[in-house]
């Protein structure tokens, strides 16, 4: 019985110490601990943190090399499934003129093709941008 006293006594130490930190923080403290995360904004009105988002992220164009090693070099540099690979300019052509051009592949990268999901998982990216990294994988 007096083991089971020392180990519900260790417990309830514990507890207060945990409980008198937790009393210790500065509003401050807790203040940054429950500030919200988001902010909700409406179409048609004005939204003030979009512009500090759009910086944070990383909100300029992206460059086909950015757009290439974050999203498309996983499957296009070893031809994964059978993808085209980067630089194999013979390859891109053929399926270019097969498909109806390079305008056809950049629609067919958009709605996703075979095992390739739409916009090869870089949904933030533009038509522009998909383009640009396209025409620098294929050489075309």
């Amino acid at each position: 019985m007096n083991l089971i006293k020392k180990m519900l006594a260790a417990q309830a130490a514990v507890l207060a110490l945990w409980a008198v930190s937790a009393q210790a923080a500065t509003n401050d403290e807790i203040a940054e601990r429950i500030k919200p995360v988001g902010e909700v904004c409406v179409q048609g009105e004005e939204c003030k943190g979009v512009g500090a988002v759009a910086v944070a992220a990383g909100g300029g164009a992206k460059s086909p090399d950015d757009v290439i090693n974050a999203h498309c070099g996983a499957c296009h540099s070893a031809g994964v499934l059978g993808a085209p690979k980067i630089g194999d300019t013979a390859e891109w052509k053929k399926r270019a003129d097969e498909q109806g051009g390079i305008d056809v592949l950049l629609s067919k990268a958009i709605a996703g093709f075979n095992a390739m999901p739409p916009k090869g998982t870089c949904a933030t990216c533009s038509d522009d941008e998909l383009m640009g990294a396209i025409k620098k994988m294929s050489g075309l």
